[in-house]
């Protein structure tokens, strides 16, 4: 998934995508590259410029925390970006593989949160359970069992997120900070492949190496069947299960959004076998309706109702 020179990659990368103006550098003359020269961000880091493109090179591989730091602060690098820094410069790396089974305890207490979808999310973006509201809520696209597969490869994402762009960049950076805490993840680095080969768009958000954890944000969907709806996003890491969280959705209560959702979760509930006869007598042709309704009458005292089966 990554080369033999991570940590070259990923400054590359930041200083390309940081304008001079930002860090206070005149930008008024054509640069041969997006973004920081080497030299500025080995002056801006105070360091010389001979170091840093060792560095970028791979042909210095051990700094010490204060260069890492310092370049850190070059970079404008947030608190995420940063510790993703620390580790590929200082050889930090987390845990193999991340968790992919689910606690029965985890399951018991998602099926619970009846009111609003909930799911449990791998390292790898893998949707590892599920209660009815939210499969509900992904209702619309043809495979519910990995967000970057359904962001970057179903079609139906370009209807269902109001701001697609935006949903694909947050997707990425989220995996990006997994594939940092879960450098050797196997699964990880299958994901990344195929959704690679498929997406250029995903290939292109990729190469930018932006390390952004998922914790909370607002999103809007247009879901087919209950419209508009906005709803806010929480996701809750699992401490018995690294590398899972458990995501929620919640809508400001008494609005518009929440009756939206409280339709959601009314659409996801199993029909009973009689509100599945009634449904199918109503949809019946209406010369046959009459016909139907006596045929019931003069059967529902000779049989009883089937019993459904439990949900799996």
């Amino acid at each position: 998934m990554e080369s033999e020179n991570d940590l070259g990659d990923y400054l590359r990368a930041r200083r390309a995508a940081l304008a001079p103006a930002v860090v206070g550098l005149p930008d008024d003359e054509p640069r041969r590259v997006p973004g920081l020269r080497r030299d500025e961000v080995a002056l801006l880091a105070g360091v010389s410029t001979d170091y840093y493109i060792r560095l970028e090179q791979g042909r210095e591989r051990h700094p010490s925390e204060q260069v890492l730091r310092a370049i850190a602060g070059a970079l404008r690098l947030d608190d995420a970006a940063a510790a993703h820094l620390f580790r590929l410069g200082l050889y930090a790396f987390g845990a193999a593989a991340a968790t992919t089974t689910v606690a029965p305890e985890l399951l018991r207490l998602m099926d619970g949160m009846r009111e609003v979808p909930a799911f449990v999310v791998g390292a790898a973006q893998d949707v590892l359970a599920a209660n009815a509201t939210a499969r509900e809520l992904y209702s619309g696209f043809a495979r519910y069992d990995n967000l970057l597969r359904m962001i970057f490869l179903d079609p139906f994402a370009r209807e269902f997120y109001a701001d697609w762009d935006r949903a694909a960049r947050i997707a990425v950076g989220n995996l990006r900070a997994s594939s940092s805490q879960y450098p050797q993840d196997e699964r990880i680095e299958r994901v990344v492949g195929e959704v690679s080969v498929r997406s250029p768009a995903f290939a292109g958000l990729w190469a930018r190496y932006e390390v952004r954890p998922r914790t909370h944000e607002d999103k809007h969907f247009r879901h087919p069947r209950v419209g508009e709806i906005r709803l806010h996003f929480e996701a809750l890491a699992v401490t018995s299960a690294p590398g899972q969280h458990l995501s929620v959705y919640s809508a400001e209560p008494g609005s518009a959004d929440a009756d939206a959702l409280a339709r959601l979760r009314r659409l996801s509930e199993p029909q009973s076998p009689r509100e599945a006869r009634g449904k199918s007598v109503q949809e019946a042709d209406p010369e046959s309706e009459a016909d139907s309704e006596s045929e019931q009458e003069s059967t529902s005292t000779d049989r009883t109702d089937p019993v459904e089966g439990s949900r799996s």
